[in-house]
């Protein structure tokens, strides 16, 4: 029925972009997340603070976008900034 109805059509449209830009935003994220932990893994402490702050960022700009939930987004960061506090110590 949705195939065949304006609307149908447009909504159809919108949530294929929407679904393409939310996978690219989450694989950004994951990838971001990868990075965060080979930084934890080296031991340097520059390094680490570097990629907390860039995965931070990614982390809230996919908030931002709806693809994450605020809290979940929030709980996200929180447990990283322990991770690399921990890691520092």
């Amino acid at each position: 029925m949705a195939l065949r109805i304006k609307s149908g059509l447009k909504r159809k449209r919108q949530n294929e972009k929407r679904r393409v830009r939310n996978m690219d935003i989450k694989s950004d994220l994951k990838t971001q997340l990868k990075k965060f932990d080979a930084a934890l893994e080296s031991s340097d402490p520059a390094q680490t603070a570097q990629a907390l702050k860039e995965t931070e960022s990614k982390i809230k700009k996919a908030s931002s976008k709806g693809v994450l939930n605020k809290k979940t987004a929030s709980r996200k960061v929180s447990r990283l900034a322990k991770r690399a506090s921990q890691a520092s110590k």
